[in-house]
């Protein structure tokens, strides 16, 4: 049996609040900070709340966003 699936067959006895506890930290383990990446997104963020401030961007109510993409919010 290999290790992995002797880990899955262990993490499919847990309760739900421990699979989901296991799983939260899987995913973060794979997520790794990239500063190159997290500097474009604060200039980009930076730029859209400049050109909204001027004028040059509107927004729309969330309500509008639900409606256009058929989203229930409920």
């Amino acid at each position: 049996m290999s290790k992995t699936h002797k880990l899955l067959k262990e993490a499919l006895v847990l309760s739900i609040q421990e699979k989901s506890e296991l799983i939260d930290q899987l995913i973060k383990s794979l997520d790794k900070p990239d500063n190159e990446i997290d500097e474009l997104w604060k200039k980009e963020a930076e730029n859209r709340i400049d050109a909204y401030d001027e004028g040059e961007l509107s927004s729309v109510s969330v309500q509008e966003v639900f409606t256009k993409y058929k989203i229930d919010p409920r």
